[in-house]
């Protein structure tokens, strides 16, 4: 028992609540060591090549960590403000023929902003079952929450505006038909006026002739 309780030095590897944090050195027994701290990969015998090489651990984590920083504040300003759009069927009582969960808005933020967003991070408690138009949290950190917009409509009400759009796009074509219809009248009537006047022209000429001829 003797020999456990001498005391030996050892690199935390993790946090350890009331011991201490990753890469400190602290002096522990020996036999807390030798059958917690070390066999379950907690620490290591605190050589100066242990520390040397968990100080460089710690020092790449933590570079690591700043540029997932960078990348998720960039996430989170290409996120802030979007808008996703569901179209559903309308079932009984003014809800959803289902709903629209985590998953569904994950997949087409997803697709809006052309990174993967896991589900678990839109902040959704239950499960969208009626239209309308919802602020959602997305948390990418504890301190990063850019907020979206989910906007459900009735398939209905989505086919009412596609109709729309297409009628749109109908009187676009006519108006852009009839101004080409009216160009081609228009340059017809400058092809005749040419052509009658290219006659009136021949035929001065040929009274002229005619004349001389008589001469």
């Amino acid at each position: 028992m003797g020999k456990d309780r001498e005391q030996m030095k050892v690199v935390l590897l993790e946090d350890l609540p009331g011991k201490g944090r990753a890469g400190e050195i602290k002096e522990v027994s020996k036999g807390y060591a030798r059958n917690f701290l070390l066999p379950r990969g907690l620490a290591l015998v605190a050589t100066p090549t242990v520390i040397k090489q968990v100080e460089y651990r710690l020092e790449t984590e933590k570079l690591e960590e700043s540029i997932d920083r960078d990348k998720l504040v960039e996430l989170a300003q290409q996120i802030e403000g979007r808008e996703i759009r569901f179209e559903a069927r309308m079932g009984a009582g003014e809800r959803l023929f289902g709903s629209i969960t985590a998953a569904d808005v994950a997949e087409e933020l997803s697709k809006a902003i052309g990174s993967p967003i896991d589900k678990k991070k839109i902040d959704i408690e239950k499960s969208l079952r009626k239209t309308g138009s919802y602020e959602v949290a997305v948390k990418l950190t504890s301190d990063l929450n850019p907020q979206i917009t989910v906007v459900i409509k009735e398939e209905k009400e989505a086919e009412a505006e596609t109709e729309k759009k297409a009628e749109k796009k109908a009187e676009k074509k006519t108006e852009k038909k009839t101004e080409k219809k009216a160009e081609k009248k228009t340059e017809k009537k400058k092809e005749k006026d040419k052509e009658k006047e290219a006659e009136k022209k021949a035929e001065k000429k040929k009274g002229k002739k005619k004349e001389e001829e008589k001469d």
